[in-house]
């Protein structure tokens, strides 16, 4: 009955990870739109995502500091309308302004910031409610990210196929609907705190915890493997690989998603089982092959089965930072979770920048792009070695 009572609470989550899914995954499908719409070069729609995330680090440190002063549900109910009002906003600021570059980076922005809320403030809260096996439901919870990723994705190429990708701002609205009506479960649903107030550690006792910058380390990483894919696969399968939009989307961001919705699914029901820092160790260089096969193929069919390895193999490495984070550092509190956030979007802007500077560098080269992503899942692998040489975190190492 007890667990019964967080059923709302664990809804509002999986919807609060949905939002998110959306905010990331529906204009990285318009790349391509407003390269040919607006004229805007692919160096500039490289900085769309990197304000994306570059907003919800800023936000991540922000919250850090202050989310216990406001309140949890307060700031999670803001988050929601920010990312309602920034995705409504789409469907005119840009055609409004001068240059609308210019409106779809403040778009960009509002619905970040209710975005990097969301990314702060969920994991905790289901933390804090009373569940059995809580690295299975923190993976199970993280797979609603991949499942709103899916659906938006496999939602947004149906509607392109059906009524055209000229009536994009309708099907903005429409995703917009979805933040909106999740403000009201997050305004009624039962919210505990993670640790009791005065007993959380601040963040300069955080940084000066050597165990936590490796976390940091490995959460930076974690992001930078995801997101960079994630980001650029439907404009690599679009412009490198030279499939059409609905099959490059599908096959290339839509599978992505569900292979990694899957991943963190089969570890939310089997997770107990399984040592997960060498989980995530065979995560990262199956991540590393990925990234390898999808740049070096010549072939289309063999480059795009790299984005969907990609996806599989990324699924446990944000959930799973977030856990090992929590195990070894239960003292954290919210101050913890939003620098791991913070760390994990400084990840997610430094990975789909890179590739975008290096395609650009290297002459509208998305392959050479995509090369260089596989940095981010070779370092992962070092932390996570590193960390399974120290075994259970014995505190006296990192000091």
């Amino acid at each position: 009955m007890q667990h019964n009572r967080y059923k709302r609470t664990l809804t509002a989550c999986y919807f609060g990870f949905i939002t998110q899914a959306i905010a990331a995954n529906f204009t990285p499908l318009l790349f391509t739109t407003f390269h040919r719409e607006y004229g805007i070069s692919l160096g500039k729609i490289a900085m769309i995502p990197m304000a994306f995330y570059l907003t919800q680090l800023l936000t991540d440190l922000f919250c850090a500091r202050f989310a216990d002063c406001v309140g949890i549900r307060t700031c999670v109910v803001i988050s929601e309308i920010l990312s309602a009002a920034g995705l409504f906003g789409l469907c005119f600021l840009p055609d409004l302004m001068p240059v609308p570059f210019a409106g779809i980076m403040i778009c960009c922005i509002i619905y970040a910031i209710g975005s990097g809320l969301i990314e702060v403030l969920v994991s905790p809260i289901v933390q804090a409610c009373p569940f059995d096996n809580k690295e299975s439901v923190m993976s199970l919870l993280h797979s609603f990210y991949c499942w709103g990723s899916v659906g938006v994705i496999g939602g947004s190429t149906l509607f392109f196929s059906i009524f055209g990708i000229g009536r994009w701002r309708i099907l903005a609205s429409v995703w917009a609907l979805v933040p909106f009506l999740n403000t009201f479960n997050f305004l009624r649903c039962p919210i505990e705190k993670f640790v009791e107030e005065g007993e959380g550690m601040t963040i300069r006792q955080l940084l000066r915890d050597r165990l936590f910058w490796l976390l940091c380390l490995l959460m930076i990483c974690a992001g930078a493997s995801e997101i960079a894919m994630a980001q650029w696969a439907s404009s690599f399968a679009e412009l490198a690989l030279h499939v059409s939009k609905s099959a490059g989307d599908i096959a290339g961001p839509c599978m992505f998603a569900a292979l990694m919705g899957i991943s963190r699914a089969i570890y939310g029901k089997y997770g107990e089982r399984v040592d997960l820092k060498k989980f995530m160790a065979a995560s990262g260089l199956l991540c590393l092959f990925s990234y390898l096969l999808a740049a070096l193929s010549g072939a289309a069919l063999p480059a795009l089965a790299g984005c969907m390895i990609c996806g599989f193999s990324v699924g446990i490495m944000w959930p799973g930072s977030i856990s090992i984070s929590a195990q070894a550092i239960p003292r954290g509190g919210t101050a913890m979770f939003a620098l791991l956030a913070l760390a994990g979007d400084l990840g997610g802007t430094a990975g789909p920048a890179l590739v975008g500077m290096i395609s650009q560098g290297t002459g509208e080269n998305l392959r050479a792009g995509v090369l260089s992503g596989a940095v981010f899942p070779l370092v992962l692998v070092l932390c996570t070695a590193a960390l399974i040489r120290r075994g259970n975190f014995s505190r006296q190492k990192f000091k």
